[in-house]
């Protein structure tokens, strides 16, 4: 018989299936896999297999089948193939539950349910080895009996069998004397050759010592366990009785170490339980040890924190350099993490950008006041990553025990609230909580639920803000800007409601709705004879992926009649970063037909300066944050000097937001920049005021 085969039998298809496709593709190449769909089949196809000249190396049968179980079938094959090895699949962990199978010999394993392809690889290959090795034993037998050699001849050819396999062997007769052993026994549990013939008792005394306490226990009464060694190897003993003519007349021992397995199945419950990039804990082992620190703490009377610390602009980073350089900074950022807390503490992986940290044993807010401060002054220090040097500021929630909650849920959900609030302070801030966080909460689902109905009952208007020429004095845009007038909250800011609809889709309508009508309100200048400008429009991010966003602003052009050319699109630098060639296609588009495009609150993305050169831009804005404190010997002038020099070489207007002094002015318009805008000249104004100030101008 050259052909061996593996039959698997179930009569649930699709674990059948499954199990065959896991077998296929790791001994498929070396082994006929067979499936049946039950023990009758299963039964048949055997004899099928033997007839035609293959050999059945191994079954593998589900324990609960209909009309035969498992223990029947595999108690009924062991009879027409004893040399078969058998293996079942049982839901049930517990030996017991094969109970009579075993006693019937007809079990060499059993793997329960749900099992990982890795054990089961392992397992059938374990039970394919020794099915080979018995088989050259069966084999060396037969031509023993052939040649008829003396029985000494046999047990020297048996033990030579016995030192080929990397299994520790004891053989012991029914009164206790060794039969026979093999060196990997002796090499195994470091046993003197002087000891083998010592009693069993004294053997296996020997080998109890060599077991460490927790997993120490009776060899003689379990037939199969896994042993862990003082010297922290892992090894599997199973043991089976000899019996001759219905008679027991001894039993075997067999020992093979594990530890290499063990480490594996270790490290994939570890992956399982920690995650890959930063080797943190999940959530779930972070809940149970608050859970264990909580129970621990009420028994002490004593008190425990937690904190949830946040990357601010974690997604911005990830989006302008890439996931492989957003990785680098939470590994760089976790270890910063760990310089900051006590060895007692625990700080796990919460989410994308998130970090909790358990500080058990904590006397009073000092103390986590402390190390927050420290968090916070360790990230202070730049990060730099594949030669680029990226300031990252975080935000920190913190819940104390028994102040702030009693049970893991309620602790965590409070710290949260307390990253919220922190976070409202945009960086470098740690907030307690706070009870009254759910007032705040509450209002601002409050102010969501007001803003769904707030287009359709028209409270949304529209201010206006010059852009104006630093040389000439003279308005050359108007930009339009937001605002919210609602009967119960009154104005509110745009800071506080945009985020919001950005968050719930309702900027896209309300982006339309600006631009509709700022369009309207340029075409009403000039049907009264003002002199040209363009009207700035800001769009979204969420605008910006709108699959329609070309034909929409075209059809608002055509139901305004403004003309493409009296129109400036203004976009924030992340925008581009978040898919390019789409945005370069897009950019181009909207050129083609005229509209200008601006590139809004440039200096905080993390682009290179020759990005620029990629898109169609023709304007350039300075974010105020680098102009509201701008003096000659101020850092940041090197940055604006750079950015206007950069502008004027790219042919591009530059604008420059915030400039609320004429000293800013003079010193702008000493540097080159030919655009400013800001409450110098004037703040943003409604319509009205807007039209008188630009007749006034002209």
């Amino acid at each position: 018989m050259n052909r061996v085969a593996i039959v698997c039998v179930d009569d649930e298809e699709i674990i059948l299936s499954s199990l065959g496709k896991q077998l296929k593709r790791n001994l498929g190449k070396d082994y006929d896999i067979e499936l049946a769909s039950s023990a009758e089949e299963a039964l048949f196809l055997c004899r099928e297999l033997e007839a035609g000249g293959i050999a059945i190396a191994l079954v593998i049968s589900d324990q609960i089948m209909p009309s035969m179980s498992g223990e029947e079938f595999l108690i009924k094959l062991h009879t027409t193939h004893p040399q078969t090895l058998k293996i079942l699949l049982t839901g049930q962990a517990e030996a017991d539950s094969v109970g009579n199978i075993v006693n019937a010999a007809a079990l060499y394993r059993y793997i329960s349910k749900p099992w990982s392809e890795n054990d089961l690889i392992l397992t059938v290959r374990e039970a394919l080895r020794r099915y080979g090795q018995e088989q050259k034993l069966a084999h060396q037998n037969t031509l023993l009996k052939k040649t008829n050699r003396r029985l000494s001849k046999s047990l020297e050819l048996l033990l030579a069998t016995l030192e080929a396999t990397d299994d520790g062997i004891l053989v012991l007769d029914n009164h206790g004397k060794v039969v026979i052993c093999n060196q990997q026994f002796i090499s195994m549990w470091q046993i003197s050759t002087k000891l083998i013939d010592k009693s069993s008792n004294h053997i296996l005394g020997l080998i109890s010592r060599r077991i460490t306490k927790p997993f120490a226990c009776d060899l003689t009464t379990q037939k199969y366990q896994l042993l862990k060694l003082i010297n922290g190897n892992i090894v599997e003993c199973y043991s089976q009785l000899h019996q001759r003519r219905g008679k027991t007349v001894g039993e075997a021992w067999g020992f093979r170490d594990v530890t290499l397995r063990e480490q594996e199945k270790s490290k994939a419950r570890r992956l399982a339980q920690h995650d890959t990039l930063t080797e943190l804990p999940k959530r779930s082992i972070l809940t149970a040890q608050l859970a264990a620190a909580i129970s621990k703490a009420e028994q002490n009377s004593s008190s425990l924190a937690v904190m949830i610390v946040d990357l601010d602009r974690f997604k911005k980073i990830n989006d302008s350099f890439g996931h492989q350089l957003g990785d680098l900074l939470l590994q760089q950022a976790v270890t910063r993490l760990k310089q900051c807390i006590r060895v007692q503490d625990v700080v796990a992986r919460w989410g994308n950008d998130e970090f909790t940290i358990l500080l058990p044993q904590i006397k009073d807010k000092k103390q986590t006041k402390a190390i927050a401060t420290r968090i916070i002054t360790a990230f202070k220090s730049p990060f730099t990553l594949d030669q680029k040097t990226i300031h990252v500021t975080v935000s920190i929630g913190i819940a104390t025990y028994p102040e702030h909650g009693n049970n893991p849920e309620i602790l965590l959900k409070n710290t949260d609230s307390a990253l919220s609030q922190a976070q409202q302070f945009k960086g470098n801030h740690f907030q307690y909580y706070d009870s009254s966080f759910y007032t705040q909460a509450n209002k601002l689902l409050t102010l969501e639920n007001l803003l769904h109905s707030a287009l359709k009952k028209s409270e949304f208007i529209l201010h206006y803000q010059p852009i104006v020429n630093v040389m000439t004095g003279k308005i050359a845009k108007m930009e339009a800007l937001i605002r919210w007038q609602n009967p119960q909250l009154g104005l509110v800011s745009p800071y506080t409601f945009i985020p919001l609809a950005e968050e719930n889709g309702l900027i896209t309508p309300i982006g339309e709705w600006v631009l509709k009508t700022a369009c309207s309100q340029n075409k009403a200048w000039q049907d009264l004879g003002l002199a040209p400008i363009k009207m700035s429009v800001n769009l979204s991010p969420r605008q910006f992926q709108q699959s329609n966003l070309v034909s929409t602003i075209t059809e608002i052009l055509e139901q305004t009649q403004l003309e493409p050319s009296s129109l400036e699109l203004e976009i924030t630098e992340s925008i581009t970063i978040q898919n390019t060639d789409a945005a370069k296609a897009i950019l181009n588009e909207l050129n083609e037909m005229g509209i200008t495009l601006s590139m809004d609150d440039f200096g905080t993305g993390y682009s290179s300066l020759g990005y620029l050169q990629q898109f169609p831009f023709q304007t350039l804005k300075i974010d105020r944050s680098f102009i509201k404190d701008l003096h000659p010997a101020s850092q940041d002038l090197a940055i604006v000097n750079a950015v206007i020099t950069l502008g004027q070489g790219l042919n591009l207007n530059v604008v420059a937001e915030g400039v609320e002094t004429a000293e800013l002015r003079d010193l702008l318009q000493n540097l080159g920049c030919e655009y400013i805008q800001g409450y110098l000249f004037s703040k943003p104004l409604p319509a009205v005021a807007a039209t008188k100030l630009l007749e006034q101008n002209q």
